[in-house]
């Protein structure tokens, strides 16, 4: 049985918008309005980190944001020879961001963590 999948929907949006003439409105100074949520979910932006240190495989290390700040995403680095980053996700209350890895061979793991705040 073959699938089907709908391709090329945007593809013919566009050809509508220049074969209207409407995208040559881009280069007039036209700015296409934004969500308001998406302003509000950068303002304050801001990284921190956990710089590399080395924890027993599996051990979670987590950063936090600063007060009144939440995590909008964030990351891990496991660092050593064969080392495996094995969860990166947010702290259940939104508030930081939490890593953990392994390394094949060895009872410990360098681990950096990283989040990416915002009010």
């Amino acid at each position: 049985m073959r699938k089907m999948y709908a391709l090329g929907t945007g593809t013919m949006a566009l050809a509508a918008v220049v074969g209207t003439g409407l995208a040559a409105h881009a280069d007039k100074g036209v700015t296409p309005a934004r969500p308001a949520a998406h302003k509000a979910a950068t303002d304050g932006y801001q990284i921190v980190n956990l710089p590399n240190a080395n924890v027993p495989a599996f051990q979670r290390r987590t950063v936090y944001c600063p007060a009144g700040k939440r995590a909008i995403g964030g990351g891990g680095e496991a660092q050593g020879n064969g080392a495996i980053l094995v969860g990166s996700f947010p702290t259940p209350d939104g508030r930081g961001w939490i890593a953990l890895g392994r390394q094949i061979g060895y009872s410990t793991v360098g681990i950096s963590v990283y989040a990416i705040c915002a009010y």
